[in-house]
This record gives C-alpha cells, structure tokens and sequence, in this order.
C-alpha cells in the first residue's frame, strides 16, 4: 500500500523536515502517526494525500513510484485515498446529505445511484435523522461523524485521519476510533494521526513515531 525508502522532504529551500524515512504500510493495515508538535505529522499526511512531492528519496502509493506521475495520474490516484480533518471543514450551506454526497456529486455521479449509499452510510454512523440538517444544527460529535462518513462514501482503499478526535470530549473520542476501527475491519487501511496517547494505549495497533524528522514503528 505504501512505501517510504530514504524520503527527505523540505518546504522550498528551508531546513529539512523529514528527514530519511523509510517505513511501509500493507493494505488493510492499522497505524497510529504521533509524534511531538512540529515533528513533521503534518507533512507527512500531505506526502500521503499526493498534495505534495518528496524532495528526495523514493516514495510508492499502491506500488506506484510518485516520482514518474503527472499531474492527471496523481489526480487519479487521490480519488483512492480519504481524509478526515480535525476541524472537519463541512460546507454550511449544505445538508449532511449533500455534504457526505459531495465527492461522489465531484465525480459526475447521479444522485440515483448514490442515494441509497448515502443514507445506508448515515445511518450507520448514526446521522440518519440528521440526514437533512445543516452543519449549524449538528453537535461537534455529529460533525465528525459526517466528516468520516463523507472520507469514506467513495470507498477509498486509503483513509489518512488528521486529528480527527482533537474537537470532541473523551468519551467521544473512543466511539469515534470504534469507528475507524470498524471501517478497518471493512478492509480500508488506516493512518490515524494523534497525540491522544492515553486514547491511543486502548487500541493494540502499531505506531509510526516521528521525532526530530526520522521515523520508528512501534508494534
């Protein structure tokens, strides 16, 4: 699924941040990414997410080597991959509906192929009699759940998780990961970005630990 060999990456001509990394995640996997602030979290999900290029080393997504992709393909290849933010960036003038709908309305997708999908998806993330609401009547739990449901509508064989419990209290936090941990079982391979590690503890999955721009996995 992925694969990092030696990958350095730096934001123009500044200091490097990441610093030779070279791990690799199967598919259908389960990986905590946690690390101190300014430890390069960040930048790692977007390398992931194809938002941006390595600036050195050799980095493949579905064993594909990002470095002979164009343009075109890299689009191509993030219509595989979900990602799930910690201030979940809902569209307010939308419904929950329309808004776990909208990467499949991007994709050109009639709303009777889809429909049934999306209401079966809200149900099960518990939104179905939210389903009409507007992202001012939802609670920041409920938010997030739509967040999840819209990353993974279109069945994304990666799901990439920036913080995504950091805007809910504890207890939520934990049915929140129960839910990731559900669509892992599903067959989604996982990369769940946190700093909650007494959250974290609870689940036996192993982490990606970066420091000081290396990297270890932890089992």
């Amino acid at each position: 699924m992925i694969k990092f060999k030696n990958v350095g990456f730096r934001y123009g001509t500044g200091p490097e941040i990441l610093k030779n990394i070279s791990f690799e995640v199967k598919p259908g996997s389960f990986h905590f990414l946690t690390g101190p602030s300014g430890s390069g979290k960040t930048s790692l999900l977007r390398l992931l997410l194809l938002s941006m290029r390595p600036t050195s080393g050799e980095m493949k997504i579905f064993d594909r080597d990002i470095a002979t992709l164009n343009k075109s393909e890299m689009m191509q290849m993030r219509q595989h991959i979900g990602i799930v933010f910690q201030e979940f960036r809902l569209l307010d003038h939308m419904t929950t509906f329309e808004n776990v709908a909208l990467p499949l309305v991007v994709r050109g997708e009639p709303e009777s192929s889809y429909r049934s999908n999306v209401e079966e998806l809200l149900d099960w993330v518990g939104l179905g009699h939210q389903m009409h609401a507007k992202p001012a009547l939802l609670s920041g739990g409920e938010k997030q759940r739509a967040a999840i449901a819209r990353a993974v509508i279109a069945k994304p064989e990666l799901l990439l998780a920036d913080e995504p419990t950091g805007n809910v209290d504890p207890e939520l936090s934990e049915r929140l990961l129960h839910l990731f941990v559900e669509l892992n079982r599903m067959g989604t391979t996982i990369i769940l970005a946190s700093h909650e590690h007494h959250l974290i503890d609870k689940f036996k999955y192993p982490r990606l630990v970066l420091e000081k721009g290396g990297i270890n996995v932890v089992s």
